[in-house]
């Protein structure tokens, strides 16, 4: 068990020292590749940009973001599970391929047929600590209908209830 955490806390830093190296208009995708690995997504921009995908889930609440120039060049790594990213969507106007553009794969993905939904969910922090989890319900249309960001906070309320 021991060897377990030791193996798994080595991992997260080896992870995070990775990104640290990493510096907007200096480095190249190849450096990026080298310290993140393989994107979960690849996503090509109409401005020539490539968006590259690095989710965290599900132990994690981030979903990072590697914006590289046509060039080559990384021009920024953003966190987009965060409010400024969240806003970006409007119910009855935004696109399935607009959620997909600002956060990715979903890390689930569920189909309401009956309702002719289907919802795609991650594991975020709202107000840049509390854990949430964020919901963005879609019609059969591709069409945004509802976002939804739910309390995920673990209660320290251990009674047994029978």
């Amino acid at each position: 068990m021991r060897a377990t955490l030791v193996l798994a806390a080595v991992l997260l830093a080896a992870g995070c020292a990775g990104t640290e190296s990493l510096l907007p208009g200096r480095s190249s995708a190849a450096e990026l590749r080298a310290a993140m690995g393989a994107p979960a997504l690849e996503r090509r921009q109409p401005n020539g940009e490539t968006w590259l995908y690095y989710p965290n889930q599900p132990f994690g609440r981030k979903v990072l973001v590697a914006r590289v120039a046509g060039d080559g060049r990384l021009l920024a790594l953003e966190q987009r599970l965060s409010e400024e990213y969240l806003a970006k969507l409007v119910p009855n106007q935004s696109r399935k391929e607009d959620v997909l553009d600002l956060f990715g794969p979903p890390y689930d993905s569920l189909t309401f047929p009956r309702l002719e939904r289907e919802t795609w969910s991650w594991h975020m922090r709202q107000f840049g600590h509390l854990p949430a989890g964020l919901h963005v319900q879609m019609s059969a249309d591709g069409v945004v209908r509802e976002v939804y960001v739910l309390d995920e906070t673990v209660s320290d309320d251990r009674r047994d209830v029978r």
